[in-house]
């Protein structure tokens, strides 16, 4: 088996594709159901980023190079053995190669989500595997009550156990000093943005210059201002699965925001011919990356500056936890803290907001100021 990846040459309905992923058999001939499922999982299917390709196609070139080595047929889901052919696969991940478990995940989802299709194309008569109920951790103590899923869930019965670590986060002392480690102004506004807002990294190199205006010329004088990030509204903004969603940045944020739009980011911004519609901008004055690594790299470094091991994620971690936090305290009349935080962050399912429970419960008796006003407070003292 071979993969190769696509250049600007292939073009689907008008649309060039190149990194696309293409696996070949032996006789350079395409394997017909993998790069089938490729374009219905990955074009047409619930993949929304590019950055996914990589990832799903190499995991079907090694199931189905694993397939070949044992002259296994992908397709003979009634083979008379103990093991499907996709926990002998899983087995071989975990045992003969030694990956991680999460690895091994990662690459069952993609190939069950093959089998799932052809199943509905009516290649195979069964899927290699089944669906069992498992007891997950239940949240327990504080925000325990939103917790609803009953201790239960269903699982793919290939898959190895989850056992995931809970995010990481930082304190606010640790907060305060990485903030401290920055001098340039232009990477202290991008860290305390993410702080705020729990915003992902491409979201942050992204982040439009229009959505930045002054505060204090709206009629309206709420404490937080809503702001809709839209894919689609000709700004630039970039969001995960291109999805619009509105989020809140408190007032005075904002306010830091528009100060910065207008006595600091002209230093950047004259260093480029071009006028520039991202509100951060490197230091030849153009936009960073929309994958956001390099903002990435930024936030590594100030961290290892301040002895602290931290990514850009880790800020919307650290975001999300204290905000939870924050809201439970002071809790407004009808405001599900959970389901704000799920709403800021974007994420599609409530599950995945979940895991900030955890986080929550261990630093359930520790005494937490209101979060916002405290990085308003490190920022005033900075």
């Amino acid at each position: 088996m071979e993969i190769v990846w696509a250049t600007e040459d292939m073009v689907i309905a008008g649309q060039p594709y190149p990194g696309f992923p293409i696996l070949l058999r032996d006789t350079m001939e395409s394997c017909v159901p993998a790069n089938q499922f490729f374009r219905h999982y990955l074009l047409r299917g619930a993949i929304g980023s590019r950055r996914s390709w990589p990832s799903t196609g190499r995991a079907l070139y090694d199931f189905f190079s694993f397939l070949q080595a044992h002259e296994i047929d992908w397709c003979d889901v009634d083979r008379g053995e103990a093991k499907s052919l996709v926990a002998a696969y899983r087995d071989y991940c975990l045992v003969a190669c030694e990956l991680a478990p999460n690895t091994t995940r990662q690459r069952l989802h993609y190939i069950c989500k093959f089998y799932e299709f052809a199943l509905k194309e009516g290649w195979v008569k069964r899927l290699p595997f089944a669906y069992e109920e498992r007891t997950v951790r239940r949240g327990t103590g504080f925000l325990a009550h939103v917790d609803t899923s009953g201790g239960k869930a269903i699982a793919n019965d290939v898959m190895p156990r989850s056992h995931k670590a809970l995010p990481k986060f930082l304190s606010i002392s640790e907060i305060k000093s990485l903030l401290a480690t920055v001098e340039n102004p232009h990477h202290q506004m991008m860290i305390r943005l993410a702080l705020h807002t729990g915003l992902r990294r491409q979201e942050i190199a992204t982040f439009p210059l229009t959505y930045v205006f002054a505060p204090d010329k709206k009629v309206r004088t709420e404490r937080n201002v809503r702001i809709r990030l839209d894919p689609f509204d000709g700004s630039g903004m970039v969001t995960k699965g291109s999805k619009p969603r509105e989020i809140y940045i408190s007032r005075q944020f904002m306010a830091e925001l528009y100060r910065y739009v207008t006595k600091v980011r002209g230093e950047r911004a004259s260093q480029n011919k071009t006028s520039q519609i991202t509100l951060f901008l490197n230091q030849a004055g153009e936009p960073y990356g929309e994958d956001g690594k390099s903002i990435n790299r930024i936030i590594s470094e100030a961290g290892k500056r301040a002895g602290i091991k931290v990514h850009t994620h880790m800020l919307r971690h650290s975001y999300a936890t204290h905000t939870l936090v924050s809201l439970q305290r002071n809790r407004a009349n009808g405001l599900d803290p959970l389901v704000f935080v799920q709403r800021q962050l974007g994420h599609s399912s409530i599950q995945t907001t979940m895991v900030y429970l955890h986080l929550v419960n261990e630093m359930a008796d520790e005494a937490v100021l209101a979060y916002d006003d405290e990085l308003n407070t490190l920022a005033g003292a900075a």
